[in-house]
């Protein structure tokens, strides 16, 4: 086992001592959140487009020779932007982008004290 135990730093049943460890900042949730940035989603179609561009290479670049994987491609990806809105409008993510998620933390902020 070499990962460290906290054992014997947190209090134990019965234990009148306090923690060695202690927070630095209260346990209270903050009245907003980062902005960062929301993550992509993967990429699709990969596959698709990598045979047709290898069909384009091989054919000097002739769209006529490669009509079945450019078409390939262009399906997958209307199944791939049609699969997206399904999950915009059903909302699958349950995240809230960080604007709207500040606006509701200002709207109900948390208390400072334990009442």
């Amino acid at each position: 086992m070499a990962t460290p135990s906290l054992r014997g730093r947190l209090p134990r049943l019965g234990n009148p001592r306090r923690p060695i460890l202690k927070p630095s900042k209260p346990l209270i949730l903050a009245n907003r959140v980062g902005e960062r940035r929301r993550e992509r989603g993967e990429a699709t179609c990969i596959t698709e487009m990598s045979v047709m561009m290898a069909c384009w290479k091989q054919n000097e670049f002739r769209d006529e020779a490669c009509r079945k994987e450019i078409q390939d491609f262009f399906e997958c990806a209307s199944k791939a932007e049609a699969a997206r809105k399904m999950r915009s409008i059903q909302g699958e993510s349950g995240n809230l982008p960080p604007n709207k998620l500040n606006m509701l933390l200002q709207r109900f902020p948390n208390k400072s004290h334990v009442s």
